[in-house]
């Protein structure tokens, strides 16, 4: 045995991959923890997903291998959406691509454009896996703020003033996850022109358009976006169905046609019932959206009690299925999500897994029935 690949060593397991271990194990140990850390919805598909994907399952015929790209139907079925959803018009032949979940479009586009020594443009606070695959593709991860003041904006002043010549991509991601800023038209008008300028490719990560948001927004409905940006989207968040593993690229179709060149040496297609299940969730109507909102609306405004409770602060300006928490002065993220795991059996997530930034917050997802979060309250003393 010669030894381990040196990039291996650039990254760490996964922050919940390491932690879900611990807190099964509590759970496993009699402890009636309630995870208020993940953000994987508890609901359920709605039942036309699952019929469709039960009946596609009885066919003898639906078990061989699908194409790369997807059946045609799916992606005519996000085409559909993304008109009906953004108002943008995709070719569903040539700027759509099916994936096995978003997480695996982070690494198909990072393989498909980045050289060792490439930067990349990543947000602080932000999504790890951002800066995991690009480190471990031999790239460098360059960190940038956003202004929660002003609806998540990237400080580009900043940016700019620094040397850009190496950087290749950049990252951005509104509804932003951890901490809920919302973006805005303005905002995204901003970042196509300054990836114009410095011929930065730019990567918008949308899977929280639907979550608490008034106007669902797409970087591709933004003019001259389609030279510029590509799009990952997903339907684990907005149609409760993280476990399928179902999202999205669009974009540009000759750079697509590259990251389908990657795309077809990973994977050997989707599953033909997981295909239809989506196309199914891709057709329920304003419905459906209408009822999840009320519903995290009405869990958001208890794990604000939960945080007014423990002394945090927060804005209610933000969307997406977190709520970002500042600590108190003279305490610590640390100390508190301690206290909460180990005294009172509550999981919540410490902001500085997502970066520098959020070294002095805490993450509480909206991912529990509201008698679970009700339960979190009472075990806070007053």
């Amino acid at each position: 045995m010669k030894g381990f690949s040196e990039k291996i060593e650039t990254v760490q397991e996964y922050y919940f991959s390491a932690k879900l271990r611990e807190v099964n194990q509590m759970i496993a140990d009699g402890k009636p923890v309630i995870n208020l850390g993940i953000g994987s919805p508890d609901l359920a598909p709605d039942k036309r997903v699952i019929e469709a994907l039960k009946n596609t399952a009885e066919n003898p015929q639906a078990h061989g291998y699908q194409s790369y790209q997807g059946i045609p139907e799916l992606r005519i079925a996000i085409a559909e959406f993304y008109k009906r959803e953004y108002g943008v018009s995709l070719q569903p032949d040539k700027e759509i691509l099916p994936l096995m979940g978003s997480k695996e479009g982070i690494m198909h586009l990072s393989m498909t454009f980045l050289n060792s020594g490439d930067e990349v443009l990543i947000p602080n606070p932000g999504y790890p896996t951002y800066a995991s695959v690009t480190n471990l593709l031999g790239a460098k991860p360059v960190f940038y703020t956003i202004d929660l003041s002003k609806k998540g904006r990237p400080d580009l002043e900043s940016l700019e003033e620094s040397d850009l010549s190496k950087v290749k991509l950049m990252w951005v991601n509104f509804p932003h996850m951890p901490t809920g800023a919302t973006g805005s038209e303005q905002i995204l008008q901003e970042l196509v022109a300054f990836a114009k300028k410095y011929e930065i490719v730019l990567l918008s990560d949308n899977p929280y358009s639907h979550i608490l948001t008034k106007t669902p927004m797409s970087i591709l409905a933004i003019p001259g976006a389609n030279e510029v940006a590509m799009e990952l989207n997903s339907l684990s968040k907005t149609f409760n169905m993280p476990g399928w593993r179902i999202g999205m690229l669009a974009g540009r179709a000759d750079w697509l046609q590259k990251v389908l060149k990657v795309k077809s040496n990973m994977d050997s297609g989707m599953f033909l019932g997981l295909q239809k299940g989506a196309i199914a969730a891709l057709n329920l109507g304003k419905t459906w959206f209408e009822d999840l909102d009320e519903l995290y609306q009405n869990r958001r405004k208890l794990v604000w009690k939960l945080a007014d409770k423990l002394g945090l602060s927060y804005s209610q300006e933000s969307a997406g299925l977190f709520v970002w928490c500042k600590v108190p002065e003279g305490k610590t993220a640390e100390e508190i999500v301690d206290y909460l795991l180990y005294e009172k059996n509550i999981f919540v997530t410490p902001g500085k897994i997502f970066g520098s930034e959020g070294e002095d917050q805490i993450r509480i997802s909206l991912c529990m029935p509201e008698f679970k979060i009700l339960e979190a309250i009472n075990r806070i003393k007053p």
